[in-house]
């Protein structure tokens, strides 16, 4: 019998590798979240790194092999508890924390050479602070990168975020506004997928604004749209869903890693990808 800690329920909100292996669509998403991992291994080889927001733990483990030391935080027990039971090595660790917005990382200052933090800001109400908060225990000229959604390929102008969990999405000129005002340099790239692959991406996310624009429409009131999406949720969960993958998935689906582009004239691209150096002294 499987312990409790073993499962983690798929919200669609941390990446649970057996689950994104079953369609095409989340597949690619899974690849996403790979090839970011990958790219930001010259920022973490021999490095003491902190993952802000490791959710299942998987890509915490996938890169721990290229740090000196890991540690892997989320606010969710749940999360770090699968983490846990799951994905070990001898320099990697999970801590669960309290919420960034009102409670501060429980670390000293200048504590890490690298912070990662993965689909994570998009949650964040309080930007500024989870931004302060990192850099405070960032050593000077500690490196951040950080990934979240592009909302260019996802939202009409103006539109709210249709993904319940997310609070702000960010285009790329604001985003990077909002990360100068704590890293000045910050350099940012677009990820995206070679020909078609990308299409698959953009269809998806496509279908859902239309679907979810009466309900995030500008300025609808939160309740509103915390409403509307929390019951299309609740809907959607009693759908059937694709079971796992029992073949190869790269066989299955006719595409790889190989396929994923995170450059800086990366086009159309679905995620922000932002390295941002911290300045060498704080103020």
């Amino acid at each position: 019998m499987e312990s409790q800690t073993s499962k983690l329920a798929c919200t669609g909100e941390r990446v649970i590798e057996d689950d994104y292996k079953s369609s095409a669509s989340r597949y690619l998403i899974y690849l996403f979240h790979i090839a970011t991992y990958n790219f930001c291994t010259p920022y973490i080889r021999n490095k003491r790194v902190l993952e802000f927001g490791s959710g299942s733990g998987y890509g915490t483990f996938l890169i721990a092999p290229e740090c000196r030391h890991i540690i892997g935080i989320d606010i969710s027990v749940d999360a770090i508890n699968y983490a846990k039971s799951r994905y070990q090595r001898d320099n990697l660790e999970y801590r669960n924390i309290d919420d960034i917005n009102t409670t501060d990382l429980p670390f000293t200052d200048n504590e890490f050479d690298t912070v990662i933090s993965f689909q994570v800001v998009e949650h964040i109400r309080n930007s500024d602070r989870f931004l302060s908060e990192i850099q405070r225990v960032l050593k000077p000229g500690g490196t951040l990168v950080i990934a979240t959604p592009d909302r260019s390929t996802r939202l009409y102008p103006g539109q709210k975020p249709w993904n319940i969990f997310h609070i702000t999405e960010y285009d790329p000129a604001t985003f990077l506004r909002m990360m100068s005002r704590s890293f000045p340099e910050t350099t940012l790239y677009g990820m995206t997928a070679r020909g078609s692959v990308v299409d698959i991406e953009t269809r998806r996310t496509e279908k859902l604004r239309k679907a979810a624009y009466p309900f995030t429409f500008p300025f609808c009131p939160e309740w509103y749209r915390q409403m509307s999406l929390g019951l299309l949720k609740k809907i959607q969960s009693f759908l059937p869903r694709a079971g796992h993958a029992e073949t190869d998935s790269e066989t299955r689906f006719g595409f790889s890693l190989d396929d994923i582009v995170i450059d800086k004239d990366a086009a159309p691209s679905v995620n922000i990808v932002s390295v941002s150096i911290n300045p060498p002294s704080k103020t």
